[in-house]
């Protein structure tokens, strides 16, 4: 499975009080290829603390971890890729820091920064949110298809969306361009994380 196809992005406060560890354990057992940990209350050393908890597991299933926003934990913990937002450093600045060493994501909410950031050298783009949800209303409205086949048709690394995804919203997202998705909510507030990541994976493939 590619690693960009699904991403499960963790919030600890959407699990319904089970522990995050074990909820990503599950995930990555049904096949999840990628753990993106976006934990931002935590500090650095308990955002560490939290990924170095997970980097076994993820490497055990031949998964990607990727860091939201801490390029700095990212390569203390040697995960394999760092998540840049609208608070982290640039993409130059990071890829100064990591060299090849991590790949960059870049959340982006427009075409241009996304042009922007392929053109400073990120490795994929996600996109959103795509549809109305909770955890994304700080990030404006949902962008909407046609928006994400604009970004999509306009650049050349691997577009994920984000927002709202469900499995029966993956066939829309991927026709409109989008390499893969990313999911919270989805997954996390499973009666069954595992079988959520399933039902993903089954219409991904």
């Amino acid at each position: 499975m590619d690693e960009l196809s699904l991403c499960l992005v963790t919030d600890r406060t959407q699990t319904r009080g089970r522990e995050l560890a074990a909820v990503v354990g599950e995930c990555l057992a049904a096949g999840l290829p990628a753990v993106q940990v976006r934990e931002k209350d935590l500090g650095a050393a308990d955002l560490a603390f939290l990924c170095r908890r997970l980097i076994s597991p993820v490497r055990d299933a031949g998964a990607m971890l990727v860091v939201n926003d801490r390029v700095d934990v990212a390569l203390a913990v040697g995960a394999d890729a760092v998540q840049r937002t609208h608070t982290s450093l640039p993409v130059d600045d990071i890829r100064a820091i990591a060299g090849r060493r991590l790949r960059i994501g870049v959340s982006v909410h427009s075409l241009q920064d996304a042009i922007d950031a392929e053109l400073k050298g990120a490795d994929w783009i996600t996109y959103g949110p795509v549809y109305e949800t909770a955890s994304k209303r700080p990030y404006g409205p949902p962008q909407g298809l046609e928006r994400l086949a604009a970004v999509a048709r306009g650049l050349r690394i691997p577009v994920v969306a984000i927002g709202g995804i469900t499995p029966a919203r993956v066939k829309d997202v991927r026709a409109a361009g989008a390499h893969g998705v990313a999911a919270i909510s989805s997954i996390l507030t499973a009666d069954s994380p595992a079988d959520a990541t399933r039902r993903f994976l089954d219409v991904l493939t």
